[in-house]
């Protein structure tokens, strides 16, 4: 059964839980359904409601956790519990239902329900009176995340941060939604009514909220079953270039309207679907894409890296937090590019990617932390936009005046307040014919210019940093350098990816060979999840064709052999998202399905199918083979969805 099937099994669910979504949030708005087309923060109208806050209260449960995300809830009047038995323990006890809030610490929508409705006293006293409150970090426990974001996916037909839920106290679900407003506005229902009507309906009959979590439990536990389909192969990789290709949006690059997200991942399917097949127009689809990205505002023009997303169909005005995942998957993105293409643009574009990263997103050991807030200040992208008079403070009038035309710093501005996001709308070459100039001596004087902003930039307050570090997401920036350090013969990236894997397989590997996900403040914990796994040993594999340190493919194949132990789906091919034993949730997640990055399965058949012709190791290719099986039917179903499954199947039905 494929993750749409499942999904439409929960209409069925919900018909006989119709009466209490009603009680819940009452008339036709029984679930929350945001705008269409959110894959992540709910992009909504500014709040403009008042807050009632009180004097900062004392620490919560919270301050005695290390995510940087929870301890930014430790002074909240609400009494928070983290995830975990006593939290269930307590609901069962006192016979409450549990409200859950997952979010993270660079997420712009979760600082905005925290001022409105986390410090506010009315709505902590609905939730400590009538629930369990707790708060999750869904980077630190994207196993919870994954299986309450399929619930209200499979509720509400999208999902986002901050993530909603109110379920029974042994965690089955019977609400979703995301981004919640104090009070009602715009057709969103408010906070407090959905707590007042929800904890009344529970009161009143607890059995029946409980009937429903049962039934769509029930439904999501269906739909995460076999998913079996015809045998994938060419006619699947050219079916998932025809849908990309019909997404495709031709004029700006990337697919589909606002809000548009770099997906790295498929352009790198893309790359190597032009490298084999004839037909279409993949290359330059890709290049479309990335040119326009480059010179959009989704790119720092001043400080490099990319933020998250784009407002915009034209890439003109981001969602301002930057993401190490993003990085690392549009560096590979963009180096890959240049192998295929020569262009030195692309490049240049990669080497931005890891000078930020280097400078601004890597620890004292070497390791790279996990992303960079949208907001400094209280205001989204005050760290990032400028106007004309701040633009020639710096640099003077003269080259103020050139600088503001080529970065399109306007008097109107482009983003609120008459500010403007820097962004590049013509190449420099045209630009350089505009201002009757030299191309490289007008390269010269903005490059100087540049520097000058970045470094004014850093006399700013800096947006918030989450400096905790993930197996994973390490894992995908150790693969981008170490594939930037063989294509751009550059040492050092190769040496910056060898310190990261040093510090990852120090801290974060136990002695029986299995990982840790997470380390911060000098501790590791989180069992490791299938993703850990994958991305590492992808890195490692990266680390050892561009290095070749045979201790590189050693750890591989040990951490192989760990996921293998751990993860795979015996009976039914694939990898399952956590190891049996670890935690105690409604579902235990398999998919091959693409997120903001690849899925844990997509990049382990990609890495057993590499392991096995590298080292000769038939059984691996067959373990890959197994789980391609395993996801045919999703994947043939929607394979414009699982790029980077594509490329792995491109990878085995062709030459190595």
């Amino acid at each position: 059964m494929s993750r749409g099937q499942a999904r439409a099994l929960i209409p069925c669910a919900l018909a006989g839980a119709a009466v209490i979504a009603a009680l819940l949030i009452g008339g036709p708005r029984a679930v929350f359904r945001p705008p269409a087309g959110t894959a992540v923060e709910t992009p909504v109208t500014r709040p403009d409601t008042v807050t009632t806050r009180a004097a900062p209260p004392r620490a919560n449960r919270l301050s005695r956790e290390k995510s940087p995300y929870l301890l930014q809830h430790s002074h909240n009047p609400v009494d928070w519990y983290p995830w975990g038995e006593e939290a269930f323990r307590a609901a069962r006890r006192e016979r409450k239902p549990v409200f859950l809030s997952i979010g993270y610490s660079t997420c712009h929508w979760c600082h905005v329900m925290e001022k409105e409705s986390f410090e506010d006293e009315r709505v902590a006293a609905l939730l400590n009176g009538d629930f369990i409150a707790i708060k999750v970090d869904r980077e630190e426990r994207p196993d919870i995340d994954r299986v309450y974001m399929e619930a209200c996916a499979a509720m509400t037909g999208s999902g986002g941060w901050p993530l909603t839920i109110l379920m029974t106290p042994d965690g089955k679900p019977f609400f979703a939604g995301t981004y919640l407003p104090k009070t009602a506005r715009g057709g969103m229902p408010g906070l407090v009514e959905l707590l007042e009507r929800a904890g009344e309906a529970w009161r009143r009959d607890p059995a029946a909220i409980a009937r429903a979590g049962e039934e769509i439990t029930a439904a999501l536990r269906r739909g995460a079953g076999p998913c079996e389909g015809p045998p994938l192969g060419g006619e699947t990789i050219r079916a998932g270039f025809e849908q990309l290709r019909r997404a495709f949006d031709p004029v700006r690059g990337g697919f589909g309207g606002a809000p548009k997200f770099p997906s790295p991942h498929t352009l790198a399917f893309l790359l190597r679907y032009a490298s084999t097949d004839s037909g279409g127009d993949a290359l330059a689809m890709v290049e479309k894409t990335l040119d326009a990205m480059a010179r959009g505002g989704i790119c720092d023009q001043i400080g490099f890296g990319f933020h998250r997303y784009s407002v915009d169909a034209e890439w003109r005005v981001p969602h301002f937090e930057k993401m190490l995942y993003d990085q690392a998957m549009l560096a590979i993105a963009c180096t890959e590019a240049c192998l295929m293409t020569g262009s030195a643009a692309y490049e240049k574009t990669a080497r931005g990617i890891f000078d930020y990263v280097l400078r601004d997103m890597t620890s004292p050991d070497g390791a790279f932390y996990s992303a960079e807030d949208a907001d400094s200040e209280g205001e989204e992208g005050r760290f990032y936009v400028w106007t004309p008079a701040e633009v020639k403070g710096v640099l003077g009038e003269e080259d103020g005046e050139i600088a503001c035309r080529y970065y399109g710093v306007t008097r109107e501005g482009n983003f609120e307040g008459g500010a403007s996001v820097l962004h590049i709308s013509v190449p420099l070459e045209e630009f350089a014919k505009r201002e009757k100039t030299d191309p490289g001596k007008l390269h010269g004087l903005l490059d100087r210019c540049r520097e000058r902003l970045l470094a004014a930039r850093g006399a700013r307050v800096r947006p918030h940093r989450d400096d905790k570090i993930l197996a994973d997401w390490n894992g995908l920036m150790i693969a981008a350098l170490a594939k930037g350090a063989a294509a751009f013969d550059e040492p050092r990236y190769a040496a910056s990816a060898s310190r990261a894997a040093d510090f990852i397989l120090a801290k974060l590997l136990r002695p029986d060979g299995s990982l840790f996900h997470r380390y911060r403040d000098g501790a590791a914990a989180v069992p490791g999840f299938l993703d850990d796994y994958a991305f590492l040993s992808w890195g490692l594999l990266e680390l050892y064709e561009a290095s070749f340190e045979t201790r590189c493919l050693a750890d591989v194949l040990s951490l192989t052999g760990t996921m293998l132990r751990l993860f795979r789906d015996e009976p039914g091919g694939g990898f399952f998202f956590r190891a049996a034993g670890d935690g105690d949730l409604i579902l235990r997640s398999k998919e091959a399905m693409d997120g903001p990055y690849p899925s844990g399965n997509s990049i382990a058949v990609w890495n057993l199918m590499r392991l096995g012709r590298l080292t000769g190791d038939t059984i691996l290719e067959e373990r890959a083979e197994e789980a391609m099986r395993a996801f045919a039917g999703e994947v043939g179903a929607a394979p414009a969805a699982h790029a980077q499954f594509l490329s792995a199947l491109h990878y085995a039905r062709n030459p190595a």
